[in-house]
C-alpha cells in the first residue's frame, strides 16, 4: 500500500499479485481498483469485474460492490467474457489472470 499512496502503480500492482495468488482478497481488491481507474495497469472493466468477483468470492464484503458497479458500464457480452476470464484465472491457480 505504501506504493500504492505513493501513486508508485506500476510497482505497487507487482507486489499485490503475488498476494492475490497467495489467497489475500484485498490485494484482489486493490488489483481490480488499479483495473478500473487505470493505475499501473491499462484501465479495462472487464479485468476490474474478474478481479473484483475474485475478491467478493474469497469473503471480502467490500469487494461485493466492485462488480455491480463496473458492470454499469459494460454490455452483457462482456461481462460474461469477464466471468469466464475470472473461472478461468481461479481454475489455473491463478496463472492465467494477466494482469
Amino acid at each position: 500500500m505504501v506504493a500504492y499512496n505513493r501513486g508508485d502503480y506500476v510497482p505497487a500492482i507487482r507486489l499485490f499479485r503475488p498476494l492475490a495468488e497467495a489467497g489475500n482478497s484485498k490485494a484482489k481488491k486493490q488489483i481490480g481498483l488499479m483495473y478500473r481507474k487505470g493505475e499501473g495497469a491499462p484501465r479495462s472493466a472487464a479485468r476490474a469485474f474478474m478481479w473484483f468477483s475474485l475478491a467478493a468470492k474469497r469473503g471480502d464484503a467490500k469487494a461485493n460492490a466492485g462488480p455491480r458497479d463496473v458492470s454499469r458500464t459494460m454490455t452483457p457480452g462482456e461481462i460474461s467474457q469477464a466471468q469466464q476470464m475470472a473461472q478461468a484465472c481461479k481454475a489455473s491457480n491463478y496463472r492465467s489472470c494477466e494482469y
